[in-house]
């Protein structure tokens, strides 16, 4: 192998890892975040083994998370003509990438949130004692918040990624 070659290995594998580790920030697991990793820096889809030997998983954890990374939509499922296999590609869009998180981070996590505030300040609303007042308008207060955060969020990701960095320089500059 040589040693540029040796070179892009390791800085791939450091990639993978990293970026695992950052997955559970996400709310994703380790394996499916350096799945992710693998098939974004790939040069070429990779079958469900070459997935498995890369990151020495089995291939139940494989599939398992190859699966959910389709239903997240950060990954596609390829057909080669005259392979009986499974590829796989990862969306390479930083942007789009960072659109689909987003999303699936909503309605996983912040519509269940939101959910249970309601259904919190809902049960609450009729309490007249000053802890029962004081517990429903915090509830409120949440809900307001975290419905506002969601419609931000629902802004920014919709916006074309040129306009975003535009619009975010402005904000922060």
């Amino acid at each position: 192998m040589s040693e540029e070659i040796a070179k892009l290995k390791q800085a791939r594998d450091e990639f993978v890892a990293q970026w695992g580790a950052l997955g559970t920030q996400w709310g994703i697991n380790r394996t499916m975040a350096q799945i992710h990793a693998l098939l974004m820096t790939a040069p070429q889809p990779m079958t469900t083994d070459e997935v498995m030997e890369d990151l020495e998983v089995s291939r139940g954890n494989a599939h398992t998370n190859l699966k959910e990374l389709v239903a997240w939509g950060l990954v596609r499922q390829v057909v080669k003509k005259g392979e009986r296999r499974d590829f796989f590609e990862a969306e390479k869009d930083v942007w789009q990438i960072f659109t689909i998180v987003a999303r699936e981070r909503k309605r996983r996590e912040i519509e269940p949130a939101l959910a249970i505030l309601n259904k919190c300040a809902e049960e609450s609303r009729e309490i007249k004692t000053p802890e029962g007042k004081a517990f429903h308008d915090q509830m409120r207060a949440l809900e307001d918040f975290v419905g506002f955060a969601s419609k931000m969020s629902d802004r920014v990701s919709s916006l074309k990624h040129g306009f975003a960095v535009q619009l975010a320089t402005k904000l922060l500059g």
